[in-house]
């Protein structure tokens, strides 16, 4: 899996195709989308069209709640390699960390264990729902833990305990979304000018020598293009180590264990069912 992959989340579906295939163009070869993003037929119209070899390509997708259980899941995750245009999905991740998980987990390991899914795992499972699924859950442990990483929010003790069952954490909204000023913090801005780079291509390069990979999006061309190429760099112990100090632990979007939000991503589930598009609804739920 490449450790820095282009995220398609909130991207309409008639800029998709445009901007997935501007990005395989730039160098890209992991694509992160999922069920709820509503852009899988748009990904898969780039995949078919970019000329690159299937093979080169790594293409991410997530269960919604609402695919939730054994049977739901399973027939989803075959509509999403439909939508997908592969006859295989490289890593297939559950999306939250509620409902019928047990069911939904068994079945990406039946589709793993079929060859039609290479690789399996989770996405904004705390450390908690992480060490049940891999201490009780199946037979597979999950390759990765998809959660929020970024400079306010570091997921330090998360990252260890994914670690210890051998679980590899990929960071999404790597900008925090430009939320409590990101792009513009002091001590990222200072940084950046020690390496002629934007506070952006340090925050991304800070998660690579973390051993963090990276799911982040852009839909203009010239950010894509700033976004990769953070390789020819890197960041001292010192810039670590001033970096590590912004963490405030605490999210910069919600918490799964709040009962309010939980009752929030029950609305969502019951607003799928009755649309195909919720770009409208709250932000920062990925």
């Amino acid at each position: 899996m490449p450790i820095l992959n282009f995220g398609v989340y909130q991207i309409p579906k008639e800029e998709t195709k445009k901007c997935v295939l501007d990005a395989i163009k730039i160098g890209y070869r992991g694509i992160d989308t999922a069920q709820s993003y509503f852009n899988e037929e748009e990904v898969g119209d780039a995949i078919k069209e970019c000329g690159v070899p299937r093979k080169e390509l790594f293409i991410t997708t997530k269960v919604w709640i609402d695919n939730y259980g054994y049977e739901r899941c399973k027939k989803s995750v075959l509509e999403s390699m439909k939508k997908l245009k592969t006859d295989y999905i490289d890593l297939v991740l559950l999306h939250q960390p509620f409902s019928d998980y047990y069911g939904a987990y068994k079945a990406l390991e039946d589709l793993y264990h079929e060859g039609k899914i290479k690789a399996i795992g989770v996405s904004n499972f705390y450390p908690d729902r992480l060490s049940d699924i891999c201490l009780f859950g199946r037979d597979v442990i999950p390759a990765v833990n998809q959660v929020e990483v970024n400079p306010l929010n570091q997921q330090v003790k998360a990252q260890e305990n994914m670690e210890k069952y051998g679980v590899h954490i990929e960071a999404w909204a790597p900008f925090g979304e430009g939320k409590s000023g990101m792009f513009t913090n002091e001590v990222l801005v200072n940084i950046g000018k020690k390496y002629n780079k934007s506070s952006a291509q340090v925050i991304l390069r800070w998660l690579i020598q973390r051993g963090v990979i990276v799911a982040c999006k852009s839909t203009h061309e010239d950010r894509m293009k700033e976004n990769f190429d953070v390789f020819d760099f890197e960041l001292s112990n010192e810039d670590m180590e001033e970096i590590k100090k912004l963490d405030s632990n605490d999210s910069l979007f919600f918490n799964h264990q709040d009962p309010n939000m939980v009752e929030w991503f029950d609305n969502i589930v019951n607003v799928r069912r009755n649309s195909n598009d919720f770009r409208n609804e709250k932000k920062g739920w990925d």
